[in-house]
């Protein structure tokens, strides 16, 4: 029966030699046993000390102490990459089901999201338009008459007039006021091109008044006018002047409307 000292050094062969046994007899009879028992081992070198232990190989079935270290560890180095490997399958996994699995909720709000854009497909038809256009037109039509109308050009005669035109008005309402001097041709035609717009776009109020009379500058009497100056809720939107430089000496009603639709004073039709 294998010993301890056999499981740590390995099994003793058969007529193996040891310098332990016979530990009682005298040096001389040690040493004829030893050679007694190297001359009956066959190709074999006599050894007075244990047989090296070789390092594991990973076949062998019976092995010692190293060994089986050697075997736990390797048995854990791989239980970790596997751990590892199984972490990062679940990630991956879990990223893929992220993207393409929905909530509850979710699915209840495209679900009812589809079926309200089936019903709007079912209603929006032709008559469908025609009769919210209908509706839609009355409706714009119905705060146009609430809204102040006035078609015309008001000259304004002193400053208070000019200060009352602004600050009296609704502040929904677009206050346009044109700056002239009589001897100036370009303000004659700015006069006439404000009364057709005042005609087509009922709901601006388009006003008129002589340099001399607001205080501004003898220079700006002569080489700014024409001028357009636009309050809207009694503050300055517009401030045009000298547009005889844009405009030329002689222009039309429509270029002077394709200029303040540009720059955002009138809507566009």
């Amino acid at each position: 029966m294998s010993t301890l000292e056999d499981k740590i050094l390995g099994e003793k062969l058969h007529n193996y030699c040891s310098s332990s046994e016979d530990e009682g007899d005298s040096e001389g009879s040690d040493e004829e046993s030893i050679d007694k028992g190297c001359k009956s081992v066959k190709d074999s070198s006599c050894s007075t000390g244990p047989p090296p232990v070789n390092s594991w190989s990973g076949t062998a079935s019976n092995t010692g102490p190293k060994g089986v270290i050697e075997d736990w560890r390797r048995y854990k180095q791989l239980e970790a990459e596997n751990r590892v490997q199984l972490e990062r399958e679940r990630i991956a996994l879990a990223k893929k089901l992220t993207l393409s699995v929905k909530t509850e909720s979710e699915e209840t709000k495209d679900k009812k999201d589809a079926e309200l854009e089936e019903e709007l497909s079912e209603l929006i038809d032709e008559d469908f338009l025609l009769k919210y256009q209908k509706q839609r037109m009355q409706e714009l039509m119905a705060q146009l008459q609430k809204s102040p109308q006035f078609g015309r050009v008001i000259t304004l005669s002193t400053g208070d007039d000019f200060l009352k035109a602004i600050d009296k008005e609704d502040p929904k309402v677009t206050v346009v006021i044109h700056i002239y001097n009589e001897n100036n041709s370009a303000c004659g035609a700015m006069d006439g091109c404000l009364n057709v717009l005042a005609t087509e776009y009922t709901t601006v109020k388009f006003c008129r008044i002589a340099a001399g009379v607001t205080g501004l500058s003898r220079h700006f009497h002569v080489e700014g006018v024409p001028a357009l100056l636009v309050y809207k809720g009694g503050q300055i939107i517009g401030n045009f002047v000298r547009l005889s430089t844009e405009l030329g000496n002689d222009f039309f009603a429509t270029d002077v409307e394709r200029f303040l639709i540009e720059f955002g004073i009138l809507p566009e039709k």
